[in-house]
């Protein structure tokens, strides 16, 4: 498949996400403009019933998890208990504009991740975190990598590369279009000269599925969802996205050891409506920093399950996203350039 094609495939399927989206969403107010107001006395007795965390992601992902995780010690912080729904689609723009168009009396909150950026860097959303009142970052996880079945002709990133380029356009990538795990394909193409098949599978569980029933030969995804199938010898990991290897990630070779200079860092955050009082807000983030700093049990917890806890606040949340948001542009300015 030649590159002109490649894109006109990939423009083709963000049109549809697109029709989905924004069909379904006509009758949507401006943001913040259909949102009553809060009293004072709702601010000050914040929070007084159970919150919904609202997960634009499947059940059984690492979006999923880590938000139910941290819920559980949040919930336990704020004196209120907080269930998790999830509302998955558009890679995470249908349960993101949930939020959007929510009370903003703190009752309902975003748990999400980079992929907010990403959706509408690539056309498939038409908001981003400007959009939202950031209460804070819970985690990182420096942990995505390739994930390739055990018993693949190739197995590390550099093999992978050759046979890529070799044999164009024959390998299946899993992965969702316009979505975080999207750009990391066309950055490791870049970098390297390979050049797969896309196939939009959807999210994490999802990929996981179509790559052990070989309906895909490569899943970009957490390292900590995958590890029980790699223990079990079903899958093999190629490589971690980052610049050098950890020992959470089992000391997997990082892309940039293997002489591939990509780097993908992914980070969790809460978001309120814009409209939501900064008394709720800052309620909220130092309930999410006391359990991130100071709870023991959570940050083991959330050790095994390969993400690493570290609070920033609503004002350095928002500033570090809008240097990924700038990282991001950037790359994707290069790879259109670069595919003109």
């Amino acid at each position: 498949m030649k590159t002109s094609v490649k894109w006109t495939c990939i423009t083709l399927l963000v049109a549809s996400v697109l029709t989905i989206v924004f069909t379904t969403n006509i009758a949507t107010p401006t943001f913040g403009e259909s949102q009553a107001t809060v009293s004072e006395a709702s601010v000050e007795s914040y929070p007084n019933q159970t919150i919904e965390v609202v997960v634009p992601a499947g059940a059984g992902g690492d979006t999923d998890l880590g938000a139910r995780l941290l819920s559980q010690y949040v919930g336990e912080e704020l004196g209120v208990s907080m269930v998790v729904s999830n509302i998955a689609g558009a890679g995470g723009s249908v349960g993101s504009r949930e939020i959007l168009d929510a009370r903003p009396d703190g009752h309902q909150v975003l748990f999400f991740h980079n992929n907010l950026l990403i959706n509408k860097l690539f056309g498939v959303s038409d908001f981003d975190h400007r959009d939202y009142k950031i209460a804070a970052i819970s985690t990182f996880d420096m942990g995505d990598t390739f994930i390739i079945n055990a018993d693949a002709p190739y197995q590390d990133a550099t093999e992978l590369a050759d046979y890529a380029v070799e044999n164009p356009d024959e390998l299946y990538f899993g992965t969702e279009v316009g979505g975080y795990t999207h750009l990391q394909m066309m950055a490791f193409e870049r970098e390297t000269g390979a050049s797969f098949r896309l196939i939009d599978v959807g999210g994490a569980s999802d990929k996981i599925v179509a790559l052990l029933g070989d309906q895909v030969d490569v899943i970009p995804i957490a390292y900590g969802v995958t590890t029980d199938y790699i223990a079990n010898g079903d899958f093999s990991s190629v490589g971690v996205l980052a610049e050098e290897s950890r020992e959470l990630y089992d000391n997997t070779p990082s892309m940039v050891e293997q002489g591939i200079d990509i780097e993908f860092e992914k980070f969790f955050f809460f978001a309120f409506p814009k409209e939501t009082p900064d008394e709720i807000v800052e309620t909220f983030s130092q309930a999410v920093k006391e359990v991130v700093e100071n709870n023991e049990e959570y940050q083991s917890r959330a050790e095994s399950y390969y993400t690493i806890p570290e609070y920033l606040d609503g004002e350095e949340a928002f500033e570090h996203m809008e240097g990924v948001r700038e990282y991001y542009t950037e790359l994707i300015q290069t790879l259109e350039e670069d595919e003109s």
